[in-house]
């Protein structure tokens, strides 16, 4: 088969979440346990970092591989869901995965499939482990896809487990209150593997520290050891694209002035995480000098190809692309939105049929105009439905249909002094044109 038709036969034989939802997830490890045994256990083959929690583990699976990466080290990353192309999903050292290498990939194991029928992601994790031990990377960030505890990828053993945070998402699969969800995210904690938790939140910290404890698993509070501040960014300060922090470490300066090129004040959050966790990775003999540091953290995008974390698309007006899409995110990216200077906003935003809606819309500003699309995906929900609840929650605007013809729509309707935004889901954000970033 040529790639384009293995993707198709992919698609086609293997349930995927991204595009139907929850009738495509498989619980329990069994599926990727019997992929593991029949393909010489690739993931016992290389070394890893697990990133698991509700926001910001992609972007800091991200900024840990661009710190490898920039100490010299072969590193794989596996994150999901992809933006555009599936090849996203599996990066070595920023590459993102050979086409040829998927097409005899599945060749290969597509009887296998028929056997163990996984589903689509429990394939993607076999992809990318065999991918990552065929490749012999000297190590790989592991992003959770959804959960931890009966995730596909709880099957390696890493040198540490990154934990960002805990809100509410997927409550229908991982349960209804925070300790809940707490203890699906904790169940990537192994016996003896160092863990770093990066967010101290009372309502589940109890659930950490009883499960680091019952698996002897040092465990870390990344934001009890680093702090970090944005600080507004001097004449000839960092380059375009990049925000300053001030770190500290254990209450001192720590690296002072350091470039993040992933803006969103939110990342503030994630950096005690990435930071906490990368001296798991020294105490392990890993050499990550602060200039490999202070590399991977400056040119991250262009060491990963992340995108989709407050990307700016256009000026004048301001376009702004962003993938949060719970409650939590949504609070933080709005409250982002409104200190950015402007005069109008104009909001483009689209959901997934499985989320509730209802408490997501009251985080959305009052004082905007709304664009509401769909995705072209068949988990999106309609637009004309998004556009009715949103009005009855007071966010009242039109519904536009594809999510092209709602973005032309508000840069037409956007002067020079307004702000767009397009968000709402990572679907939605999938289909914009990043071509202007």
């Amino acid at each position: 088969m040529t790639y384009e038709e293995t993707l198709a036969w992919l698609y086609a034989q293997l349930p995927m979440y991204q595009r139907v939802g929850a009738a495509a997830f498989k619980k329990g490890l069994g599926n990727t346990e019997a992929l593991m045994v029949a393909m010489g256990h690739p993931e016992r083959r290389f070394r890893s970092i697990h990133v698991a929690g509700t926001n910001g583990k992609g972007s800091s699976a991200h900024l840990l591989a661009a710190v490898l990466q920039s100490a010299g080290y072969r590193v794989g990353l596996y994150t999901s869901p992809h933006l555009r192309a599936f090849t996203e999903r599996v990066r070595l050292n920023g590459q993102e995965l050979a086409p040829a290498y998927l097409v005899a990939w599945v060749e290969k194991w597509r009887g296998l499939f028929a056997d163990v029928q996984p589903s689509f992601f429990e394939m993607c994790v076999a992809l990318a482990f065999s991918y990552f031990a065929d490749e012999a990377v000297d190590i790989a960030v592991v992003e959770v896809g959804l959960g931890g505890r009966l995730d596909s990828t709880n099957v390696i053993t890493p040198l540490v487990s990154l934990i960002t945070n805990i809100s509410y998402d997927h409550q229908a699969m991982l349960g209804d209150t925070l300790p809940e969800i707490a203890g699906e995210k904790a169940g990537i904690i192994k016996p003896g593997v160092p863990v770093v938790v990066g967010q101290t939140q009372p309502e589940v910290a109890a659930v950490f520290a009883a499960k680091a404890a019952a698996e002897a698993a040092p465990l870390t509070w990344a934001d009890q050891v680093y702090r970090a501040r944005p600080v507004p960014a001097a004449a000839g300060g960092p380059p375009t694209g990049a925000q300053l922090f001030a770190l500290d470490r254990a209450g001192a300066p720590y690296l002072s002035g350091v470039a993040l090129g992933l803006l969103g004040d939110y990342q503030a959050l994630n950096l005690p995480g990435v930071l906490a966790a990368l001296d798991a990775l020294r105490a392990q003999g890993f050499a990550l000098p602060e200039a490999a540091v202070r590399r991977g953290l400056r040119e991250v995008g262009a060491l990963t190809g992340l995108r989709g974390r407050w990307s700016i698309l256009g000026h004048r007006p301001l376009v702004v692309a962003d993938t949060a899409h719970n409650e939590a995110g949504l609070r933080l990216v709005v409250q982002q939105l409104l200190r950015v200077p402007h005069q109008r906003l104009h909001l483009v935003i689209g959901t997934v049929n499985d989320k509730d809606v209802t408490k997501i819309l009251p985080l959305l500003p009052v004082e905007a105009t709304y664009y509401f699309c769909q995705a072209d995906i068949p988990r999106a929900l309609p637009a004309d439905e998004l556009a009715a609840l949103a009005a009855a929650a007071g966010r009242p605007g039109r519904a536009y249909g594809p999510v092209a013809a709602a973005v032309a729509a508000a840069r037409a309707a956007a002067a020079p002094e307004d702000v767009v935004f397009i968000g709402g889901s990572t679907f939605v954000v999938a289909e914009v044109d990043f071509n202007e970033e």
